[in-house]
């Protein structure tokens, strides 16, 4: 009898558990049992390792076998489980030493020729081993530079089972043709993950090689807008005819977000890891995220789904980035709504038969709508074809309870042929809005020094009331609106949370009249002259509505 047993990681949303995997060979008619709450997938590894350790020039134990997977009550799935598996086996066959996979862990796919090929999630399954006090582990070649990004962790890259066994046996290591660029190991990287839905893409979004500001012709009003947005994390609606520039803006503002610091860096790669989107060639996401479903995406694409237990969704896809929603009201209303607990809570909870999932969902949502289906309505310039009963329809896609989420409401106004042929100026470049920016997040940082947040869109309400009050008599003009019903008591807090931003933009020590008024402008869309003398130029908001 021969028993061994090492460990691998289950993969529970982005957050990993330890698994052991014991293997036991008695005396018995040959076979192979694979228990432990094991689905279709982890299944058939009982064919690849058996298929793997024989390629490998190792015989297969006739005996009877049985690979246990604890604790038993977690749920696991997929392929990464394999290489543990093989391992355990030949730990139990005495090919290789027991006590010396007994503190390993393992994660990796095996080919049938016994090649090692990379699996997703591995920045969270090593993340788990260290916090679970492991310090040594296996995993693909192509993985190691991320499972590296873990400190006080010893990482083995191998390509091939081969390599493993002759490592742990003190042998000598084989030589292994590493995967070409193009084939289906290295083209890993690249897929969506299953169940996510068509339509949600990713970019990095940097201020160096993006799109630049500078491109957008005139929109001055919406210009300081975006800047507010990326300096507080404040959520926008773009309301305005085709062609005003709202897909163009909203591409622009992952530019003018600051790099992601070292923990953020790890969460965002953690969740794209899991989701498979990592490119090849670089381990580390530091640039904000940049998400944007189609608008037949499904509740379950934006929050998260799939077979089994959930995988991510674009608003996790989209975590400390962007989530831009272009042509908002052609969304379903059931996916609409489903956005209003991550926008509160940063993250999201889903339950589903297999077990319930927590995943990380802490992104600037920009929505972007026409006035009407024809979007026309409003315009000087051309008619609209569409009738009142319409156009009310069609703005009411947008739930009341989830425009109260959004901090900022502009209207986009056509260019102007002076803008867009370049006699109305140059705009200010990316480079020099994100300087702004950082400079405001940093006064912001500094403020907000030892307490759990780092935006002024995080900031409670209650705290801005009575720890950080703005100037005297500068909440004049907000209190008349919510006595007039303009604001409702959630809107009162977020336009002191903008008004804060707008302080700091202008380094201001505190809030004054005229930074209230400009927060309450971006708002309600009562146009109060405030904005138009800082921006220094024409505009209207949206107007009408509940603050």
């Amino acid at each position: 009898m021969g028993f061994a047993r090492t460990c691998s990681v289950a993969l529970v949303g982005v957050e990993g558990v330890v698994v052991e995997v014991q293997a036991d060979l008695e005396p018995g008619i040959a076979s192979f049992a694979l228990v432990g709450l094991p689905d279709k997938s982890l299944c058939e590894s009982r064919d690849r390792v058996r298929a793997a350790v024989v390629n490998s020039g190792v015989a297969w134990p006739q005996k009877k076998l049985t690979v246990g997977l604890s604790p038993a009550s977690v749920p696991k799935s997929g392929s990464g489980f394999d290489l543990a598996v093989a391992v355990a086996v030949l730990g139990a066959a005495e090919r290789i030493d027991p006590r010396e996979i007994a503190d390993l862990v393992t994660v990796g796919e095996l080919g049938l020729d016994g090649r090692v090929r990379p699996v997703r999630g591995i920045l969270p399954a090593v993340l788990a081993a260290a916090e679970a006090g492991y310090r040594q582990v296996v995993v693909p070649e192509q993985c190691a530079a991320e499972a590296a990004l873990v400190p006080g962790i010893s990482v083995l890259g191998v390509r091939s089972l081969r390599q493993l066994i002759a490592v742990l046996a003190g042998e000598e290591v084989p030589e292994e043709e590493p995967a070409e660029e193009g084939r289906p190991d290295a083209m890993l990287a690249g897929l969506m993950v299953p169940g996510a839905g068509a339509g949600t893409g990713l970019s990095p979004g940097c201020a160096d090689d993006g799109p630049d500001l500078a491109d957008v012709g005139g929109q001055e009003v919406s210009r300081f807008a975006l800047e507010v947005a990326a300096a507080g994390g404040h959520h926008l609606l773009l309301y305005g005819p085709p062609g005003a520039g709202k897909t163009m803006l909203a591409e622009r503002l992952p530019g003018l977000l600051p790099p992601l610091t070292r923990q953020e860096s790890l969460e965002v790669t953690a969740v794209h890891s899991v989701a498979g989107i990592l490119p090849p060639g670089e381990p580390l996401v530091t640039r904000a995220p940049y998400c944007a479903p189609h608008h037949s995406a499904t509740m379950q694409s934006l929050i998260g789904g799939g077979n089994g237990l959930p995988r991510p969704g674009a608003v996790s896809l989209a975590h400390r980035g962007i989530l831009f929603m272009d042509e908002a009201p052609e969304f379903t209303a059931k996916a609409l709504d489903s956005l209003r607990q991550p926008l509160e809570s940063g993250h999201v909870v889903v339950a589903r038969s297999a077990g319930v999932v927590r995943l990380p969902a802490r992104f600037l949502m920009v929505l972007a709508a026409n006035p009407c289906p024809c979007g026309r309505h409003g315009s000087a310039e051309a008619a609209c074809d569409c009738g009142a009963a319409t156009v009310r329809r069609y703005q009411a896609r947008l739930s009341g309870p989830l425009i109260d989420r959004v901090d900022l409401k502009v209207r986009v106004e056509a260019v102007q042929r002076a803008d867009l042929t370049g006699r109305g100026g140059r705009g200010e470049s990316t480079a020099e809005v994100a300087a702004r920016v950082r400079a405001a997040r940093d006064r912001a940082a500094l403020r907000l020094a030892g307490t759990p947040w780092t935006h002024n869109s995080e900031v409670p309400g209650h705290e801005l009331r009575t720890r950080w009050q703005p100037h005297p008599g500068a909440l004049g003009t907000a209190e008349r609106d919510m006595d007039r019903g303009l604001l409702t008591a959630r809107g009162f807090d977020r336009v002191l949370r903008v008004a804060w931003t707008v302080a700091d933009l202008a380094g201001h020590e505190r809030p004054d009249e005229a930074d209230l008024e400009i927060a309450l402008q971006l708002r309600t869309g009562v146009d109060r002259g405030a904005l138009r003398a800082r921006v220094g130029a024409g505009g209207l908001l949206v107007g009408g509505g509940t603050g």
